[in-house]
């Protein structure tokens, strides 16, 4: 474990998200002190597939937790797609990636991570029911938060990862706007393209499925149906179950979405995830449910071994103001987000002493170094949702393009470049590259103003 004989900071974090999670860990290992405070009442097991790579997998060998992430994961070869009659359209081959990168691309149900994650805090730093009212700060003195429980907490440091919408930011946007600070941009709303429902089956012990799931890699698969907004995949999972996530356009140009799934979406208003049963949106489940399932069967069948289902929206915007004063804000999931986390943490752990200047370079340091790659996997996802979700004229132009004109060897070149950026602990054991493909070299910590 590394110590920070530097400065002793105490660091507060909002939301108990995989990044919040992942950035307590890292403080956790540098020996900096940390909360995390998490509105919900109970850690509940939700999401579907999510996917991670040698993009973040080095940081859980940093750990020592990557052989525990392996046994809750399926390697994958790829993702194929179909079209509504299940007739391939094309695929993304990853059947290279281990050889050239070092590590497999590995599927896995969000819950199984979550649970292996929320293993690494030490006892007692992460709140539950702690719902944030307020936020304060003072550049000379530190950060307060109040709780809806009348109970207040303070620290040195507050790290907002609690999503778009959180607390959080709105508190700090709020301070920026009182000095005109806050970019025009920022004040304007999210663009949210997509809702989802998103689940994981209960294991299937009667032999369904059961060829699926005898592969040892994950099958991967998606569906976009042509004439409705709906696009839906599945991904086989460790312990006979499947991972699956419907997709619906919320676009005008595309096929209207049923009264209401549109009446649902529009009464979200902070468009947060919540839980979705059956009971809460029965006629979109209707909607979907004889669509069918590569797998056999139909996405009915799914949907009907799946214990709890979640609402997800795709949210598209890049947000200039990353921080201010002592509060700084990371991504809430996925990938982008645990490299948000371990950055972040890098450059934490290089504050000399707890003045303006001195807070203010490390997260200065922080955002130089994330917003560039931010934006660029922006720009590609974009292209990755009109790849998967597409359902203009235009997007299936393209995705036809990219499937039909384009050869397999420049996708999968473009797919494994990205693999090259792996920001690692800069204050743990390096790991060494396995692969064929050469690694960014790891960015040197900047010199403190204050040690001027």
């Amino acid at each position: 474990m590394a110590n920070n004989d530097k400065v002793q900071l105490k660091v507060i974090i909002i939301g108990a998200g995989l990044s919040g999670v992942m950035t307590g860990i890292l403080l956790h290992r540098a020996g900096i002190h940390f909360d995390i405070f998490e509105r919900s009442q109970e850690i509940k097991p939700i999401g579907s597939t999510m996917a991670f790579n040698a993009n973040i997998l080095p940081v859980f060998e940093q750990l020592g937790i990557l052989e525990e992430a392996l046994k809750i994961s399926k390697p994958s070869n790829g993702l194929v797609f179909y079209d509504g009659d299940l007739n391939a359209m094309g695929s993304i081959d990853l059947t290279t990636y281990k050889e050239k990168t070092g590590y497999d691309m590995i599927l896995f149900a969000r819950p199984d991570m979550y649970r292996l994650l929320l293993a690494q805090l030490p006892e007692g730093r992460l709140h539950l029911n702690k719902r944030i009212v307020s936020s304060q700060q003072d550049p000379e003195t530190g950060v307060v938060i109040r709780c809806s429980d009348a109970t207040e907490y303070r620290g040195d440091i507050l790290v907002g990862a609690d999503g778009a919408y959180s607390k959080v930011r709105q508190s700090m946007f709020e301070e920026m706007r009182k000095k005109g600070l806050l970019p025009e941009s920022d004040e304007e709303e999210l663009n949210v393209g997509h809702v989802c429902m998103v689940g994981t089956t209960k294991s299937f012990e009667d032999g369904q499925y059961a060829d699926a799931f005898k592969e040892d890699y994950s099958r991967f698969e998606r569906i976009i149906q042509q004439g409705t907004p709906h696009s839906w995949s599945t991904a086989t999972v460790p312990g006979n179950r499947v991972c699956w996530l419907m997709t619906s356009q919320l676009d005008n140009s595309t096929t209207a979405l049923s009264v209401e799934a549109k009446i649902t979406a529009a009464q979200t208003g902070a468009f947060k995830n919540i839980e979705w049963g059956p009971e809460a949106n029965e006629a979109l489940i209707k909607e979907v449910r004889d669509f069918p399932c590569t797998l056999g069967g139909t996405m009915g069948d799914l949907i009907d071994a799946t214990p709890m289902i979640s609402r997800v929206f795709l949210e598209e915007k890049l947000f200039e103001s990353w921080y201010y004063g002592r509060t700084v804000l990371i991504g809430d999931g996925g990938i982008n987000a645990l490299q948000d986390a371990v950055v972040l943490v890098n450059c934490i752990v290089e504050i000399t002493s707890l003045t303006p200047g001195s807070v203010a370079a490390a997260f200065e340091d922080y955002r130089e170094q994330r917003f560039p790659l931010i934006k660029y996997q922006m720009e590609k996802a974009q292209l990755l949702a009109t790849l998967q979700y597409g359902q203009t004229l235009k997007e299936r132009a393209i995705r036809y393009a990219i499937f039909n004109w384009i050869p397999k060897s420049i996708q999968t070149h473009l797919y494994l470049k990205d693999a090259s950026y792996r920001p690692t602990s800069n204050f743990l054991k390096p790991i060494e590259n396995r692969g064929t493909l050469p690694v960014l070299p790891q960015k040197s910590p900047k010199t403190d103003p204050s040690d001027n």
